[in-house]
């Protein structure tokens, strides 16, 4: 019979976990919806940034009319702009209650407004809408969460990219050659372990400036501590094992051992801490978003969206505060379950 892989039994376990694997199954979900966000998204205009401050704070599945006039210029941009960003809209949206078509033209009441209007060239109208209702300045927020969602999982991805270039780098160094590069590289892992994360996170953000790129760095500079620990203890157990000693019997040199026959057999529980350290990484965005040194204004962040309406959960709109918290706990929740359920699946002792 042939062995199946230590991947392939991995797998296998991880498909007999039916949390881990719904929580794969959403997080999969969710990056879908990051990639395609402006073309799911009700309000397709760039950062989902469309204001009509007269629909402040709807509530869910209010329907409004809208007025459209063309815009005379639109600016043009590039796919990649449209794709990630969003496209300028072509039109001019007004809400409206009411309206009657006269010759060349239309006659409206502009929304909560008893004063008529007249326009006079061409227009279309439609119904949005807003199945999350707006926000306080009249935004829809159901466009603004499917926004956001780039916001946590970038931040997540290139954190953990970079703690995992930090991390197992001085893990391995660490690990492999012990003595007194052991000693130095651990006396700088725990002076870095000592300060709390959210601290250092906030220190770093405010010497770097506030920013989208400057809160991916600053993360990922204080994430990367866990993963050297855990690879650094990983390599002194591995580098006794005789495949090791066969190596160095055979004079090959430290890099071809270190990066061909020891990092291999580490990336299991690499990949567990990497899945932890995605759910804090969405964590402490959001809580720098919070606080205001995180991804700025017109940017959507879930962390920015409770800041905004944290104070309409003493009134009749606390929704306002608590789908973007929600949102936060199903994805660092899905991440923390794939975490354990990718532990188990990766553990040789089941």
């Amino acid at each position: 019979m042939k062995a199946n892989s230590l991947n392939k039994l991995a797998w296998q376990k991880l498909k007999q976990n039916k949390l881990a694997l719904s929580s794969l199954v959403f997080i999969v979900v969710c990056v879908f919806a990051a990639i395609f966000a402006v073309f799911i998204s009700p309000d397709s205009s760039p950062t989902a940034n469309e204001m009509h401050i007269e629909l402040a704070t709807q509530q869910p599945f209010t329907k409004v009319l809208f007025l459209e006039i063309p815009k005379n210029e639109v600016p043009k941009v590039s796919f990649l702009d449209a794709l990630f960003i969003g496209t300028p809209l072509a039109v001019k949206r007004i809400p409206i209650n009411a309206l009657t078509p006269i010759e060349n033209g239309i006659s409206y009441f502009p929304y909560q407004s008893e004063i008529e209007k007249v326009y006079v060239g061409d227009y279309k109208a439609v119904t949005q809408t807003f199945w999350l209702g707006t926000d306080k300045y009249g935004r829809d927020l159901l466009s603004r969460i499917l926004y956001g969602i780039r916001i946590s999982l970038s931040v997540g991805f290139i954190a953990v990219f970079i703690s995992l270039v930090i991390g197992i780098s001085l893990g391995l160094i660490a690990g492999y050659f012990r003595g007194r590069t052991d000693d130095v590289i651990m006396w700088f892992v725990n002076v870095i372990w000592s300060i709390p994360t959210l601290l250092m996170v906030i220190a770093i953000t405010l010497a770097l400036g506030k920013g989208f790129w400057q809160v991916f760095v600053a993360v990922g500079l204080t994430m990367w501590v866990e993963v050297a620990r855990i690879v650094r203890g990983q390599v002194l157990v591995i580098r006794e094992l005789e495949y090791v000693e066969a190596g160095k019997a055979l004079a090959f040199k430290s890099g071809r051992i270190i990066f061909k026959h020891i990092l291999p057999n580490v990336i299991g529980p690499v990949i567990v801490i990497s899945a932890a350290n995605f759910a804090a990484a969405i964590l402490i965005e959001a809580g720098l978003s919070f606080l205001g040194i995180g991804a700025q204004p017109p940017m959507p962040s879930w962390g920015g969206m409770i800041k905004d309406h944290y104070a309409y959960i003493i009134m009749d709109k606390a929704y306002l505060a608590i789908i973007p918290g929600m949102a936060i706990m199903s994805l660092v929740l899905a991440f923390m379950l794939l975490g354990n359920g990718l532990r188990d699946a990766f553990d040789v002792k089941s």
